[in-house]
């Protein structure tokens, strides 16, 4: 294992995650939960095979994944979190939001999964009106949907279609994302190529405060 060779915690924790993926692989076992070598994989567009498996077996050596077999009928070895890797969550979220003011210079080109949304709703969405009716939205990027509730005060998400979602929002991530935190307004979004069904002024319930 390389290493900076000092005595300070920031210089040791790099020694442990501060390789190119090791983070992004903990990112998804946070967003997926325990997952198969191909779940990991999958989220991770561009990775080869043999350096997902050299970051993973760093990565339990490290005591920050750990392997468990799934019950029958999976019947297959999943990937998992330690405690040592959950603390890594408030790091994660830390990163996300700092650097969420990157997000909005999109190159093009760049891949996208719909998991990944989890950080900006965790990190900038609330329920503003817990008194209100629960209500639901949909967000469709072009891959899997997700499905935002909100009600109680709590906002939560869940991969998957809305079975009668009060507000659906689809089109390219960057102007998804961005009309859904607030960073653009919904007209404006629109006419960047944002679709809508629904209400939209429930955005308000959700978005930060200016």
């Amino acid at each position: 294992m390389r290493t900076y060779g000092q005595y300070c915690a920031v210089a040791k924790a790099l020694d442990v995650i501060g390789d190119r993926w090791t983070l992004l692989i903990v990112r998804e076992l946070i967003v997926q939960g325990p997952c198969r070598y191909t779940d990991i994989a999958q989220g991770l567009p561009g990775i080869a095979s043999n350096l997902l498996s050299e970051r993973l077996r760093h990565l339990e050596e490290a005591g920050i994944v750990e392997r468990q077999a799934a019950p029958a009928p999976v019947a297959t070895t999943l990937y998992r979190l330690t405690g040592a890797g959950e603390e890594l969550g408030p790091v994660l979220r830390a990163l996300g939001h700092w650097g969420v003011r990157y997000m909005f210079d999109p190159t093009g080109d760049e891949a996208f999964r719909s998991a990944w949304l989890s950080f900006p709703i965790t990190e900038y969405l609330e329920d503003r009106r817990p008194l209100d009716p629960p209500v639901t939205i949909e967000v469709d990027t072009g891959e899997r949907p997700v499905t935002i509730e909100v009600g109680d005060g709590v906002v939560t998400h869940r991969p998957g279609p809305a079975d009668e979602p009060d507000l659906v929002l689809r089109g390219d991530p960057p102007i998804v994302m961005a009309a859904l935190t607030g960073m653009m307004a919904v007209g404006d979004a629109v006419r960047a190529g944002l679709e809508t069904s629904g209400d939209t002024a429930l955005l308000t319930r959700v978005r930060p405060e200016p």
